[in-house]
């Protein structure tokens, strides 16, 4: 089942734009009852048979999903790429740094926030986001940094000494049902300016089967996609109803 919905997403863009898949939502299960099921090491490790490039994890202070300790294990079975997702507290950082996953994303959430919901100011942050980044580069991590598709903080994230940034696609897919062009005009800008200053470009949040396809075709330099809540959603649905085949016949005619 959750085979079906990784290879939708897989063959969007196959050999372009990279699938990390944020199983965040399948710890969140395993807490909900207590015990080791589903298993997040084994889930890590069938996401990646299943095609997926890259796994994400965005661990929490209070960890109510993804803890600490998870993070620290599923090295031992990352055979694409492993992204650790999260606030720059020192607690975090410390784990990071311990950890070395190819990726790291500063998050601006804060500690209660059910989800993310907003991007960096780069401006205002800076000299903080200079710091911090300096820091993971010493250990060999490429960052990457949430931002808003805005050209001005793109511009400034530059100066920042991130590697990447990844847009915030919350709105995108909020007005892509009304009118995609109007949606994703101002992440085509954005990008562009990424493409334009040297910066790569990673996307996440909101995306689905639904709107991928068109934001993938659009944004130009587009590394890698993070998707999770709605992937473990479309999985579960799709196995309930047994139209993977279905579903994997209409994507790959993009």
């Amino acid at each position: 089942m959750l085979k079906g919905t990784l290879l939708c997403y897989f063959c969007i863009k196959s050999g372009m734009t990279k699938l990390s898949v944020n199983i965040n939502k399948i710890a969140t299960l395993r807490n909900a009852r207590g015990g080791d099921q589903p298993n997040i090491l084994q889930v890590a490790k069938d996401a990646q048979a299943f095609g997926a490039q890259g796994i994400t994890v965005h661990p929490r202070p209070d960890e109510r999903h993804i803890t600490y300790q998870d993070a620290r294990e599923l090295p031992t079975v990352i055979t694409t790429e492993f992204n650790i997702e999260g606030n720059p507290i020192p607690k975090f950082i410390d784990m990071v740094c311990a950890i070395k996953p190819n990726q790291v994303t500063l998050v601006p959430d804060a500690p209660d926030a059910i989800t993310s919901n907003a991007g960096w100011d780069t401006v205002a942050n800076r000299a903080f986001l200079q710091e911090v980044i300096q820091e993971f580069k010493q250990h060999g991590i490429r960052t990457s940094i949430f931002l808003d598709p805005d050209v001005a903080q793109v511009e400034a994230a530059v100066k920042t000494g991130t590697d990447r940034i990844e847009l915030y696609t919350q709105a995108y897919a909020e007005a892509y049902p009304l009118d995609p062009a109007k949606a994703i005009a101002p992440f085509v800008d954005a990008a562009t300016k990424a493409q334009e200053v040297g910066l790569g470009l990673n996307a996440g949040h909101d995306l689905s089967l639904h709107n991928i396809a068109f934001f993938a075709q659009q944004l130009p330099g587009l590394l890698e996609v993070s998707i999770g809540h709605a992937l473990i959603c479309e999985s579960l649905y799709f196995g309930l109803e047994n139209v993977i085949n279905q579903y994997i016949a209409k994507l790959s005619t993009h």
